[in-house]
């Protein structure tokens, strides 16, 4: 069984374990199904508080979607929580995305 298969059957077993969608989702990204990558991150996102690392993630998937509306609003709230906990450099890394927008 490779990675995305195992990670598909951990969120499958318990889909509430927010690490396990997580992995999931950067599985996904990391093989290009961009959608099914979004609506991990969008899952994981609304099981756990992100420190900023996951809606950078969502909003490279929407971009590589051409969904930038949608990718300015998660770039935003990644800048948003970076900050929030102490993350400038990669507050400033996210804000570059949007910028790039």
């Amino acid at each position: 069984m490779d990675r995305l298969e195992a990670f598909a059957r951990m969120v499958d077993d318990d889909p509430g374990v927010a690490r396990a969608r997580f992995a999931y989702a950067v599985e996904l990204q990391r093989a290009e199904r961009h959608e099914d990558a979004a609506a991990q991150y969008r899952a994981y996102l609304d099981l756990q508080e992100d420190e900023g690392n996951a809606w950078q993630r969502l909003g490279e998937c929407l971009t590589a979607l051409g969904r930038t509306d949608e990718a300015a609003d998660a770039y935003l709230q990644g800048v948003e929580q970076a900050v929030r906990h102490g993350h400038h450099g990669m507050a400033d890394d996210i804000q570059a995305l949007m910028d790039a927008l």
